[in-house]
């Protein structure tokens, strides 16, 4: 059984400046809890107690365990259908040397990303491509917000996300290092040459890249919808655009 007070404060967890205040946040689902359960321990674990005895190992994990109904679990989770464990995680400490591109290997800046389903997702398809860092704008969507949490699907730990000014972010970068953006009027990625060592940038659901970072940029690129003369939707999704472009980046370099 969980107390109202530990309802109380999960819940209060939902806002930012709780998650912050408390330097922790939460996770949901036997996924996304069990590949963060391996790279970090719990604060807490509430879980069905089906969960806790068929996942005993993960369970130990946690510093505090409350095992609940279901009915309990829907009271704390943020999830419409809630999926037997949510665990409160302490946040990942950032550090100096996060905050400048790494060379050598790719990297993602996200200007204005706002939705946590997309910024979630994002993450998840930094990982799979093998990219390990993303740079966000600091109006892009928060990474702990639970909506991201959930849909990075337990990338979280692997791929790590700095809050920071793009804009001296990238002035900052020597004058030949590459910095890639997508733009409607930019080169078709398909027929460039991309380098194995560069930023990509990816901008806003509604508005793209803000002018002050699209200066920053020095290679364009364009998807190029199929076929060109053909009427189409204006643009594509951010998350879906971040795929096409990483493949190709990757597909180059194979």
């Amino acid at each position: 059984m969980i107390s109202k007070a530990k309802i109380k404060y999960i819940r209060s967890l939902e806002l930012k400046k709780n998650r912050r205040a408390e330097g922790v946040f939460v996770a949901e689902g036997p996924k996304v809890v069990g590949d963060l359960l391996e790279r970090m321990p719990a604060q807490m674990l509430v879980a069905t107690h089906e969960w806790a005895v068929s996942h005993p190992r993960e369970a130990e994990r946690a510093a505090e365990l409350v095992e609940v109904e279901v009915e309990e679990l829907q009271r704390v989770s943020f999830l419409q259908h809630p999926q037997e464990v949510l665990a409160v995680f302490p946040m990942m400490a950032e550090t100096a040397e996060r905050s400048v591109p790494p060379r050598g290997c790719l990297s993602l800046c996200l200007d204005g990303v706002q939705d946590p389903g997309n910024l979630g997702t994002i993450i998840r398809i930094a990982d799979w491509f093998g990219i390990e860092h993303i740079f966000c704008s600091t109006d892009t969507a928060d990474v702990y917000n639970p909506k991201v949490v959930q849909a990075t699907m337990g990338s979280l730990t692997r791929v790590q996300v700095t809050y920071t000014p793009l804009e001296p972010l990238l002035k900052n970068l020597p004058d030949h290092f590459p910095v890639y953006g997508t733009f409607l009027d930019g080169n078709n990625i398909y027929a460039q040459h991309l380098s194995n060592e560069a930023l990509i940038v990816m901008g806003n659901e509604g508005k793209g890249i803000s002018p002050a970072v699209a200066a920053c940029i020095n290679r364009k690129l364009l998807v190029p919808n199929f076929p060109a003369n053909r009427p189409t939707a204006d643009s594509l999704n951010v998350a879906v655009a971040t795929a096409i472009v990483c493949a190709e980046f990757r597909r180059q370099h194979t």
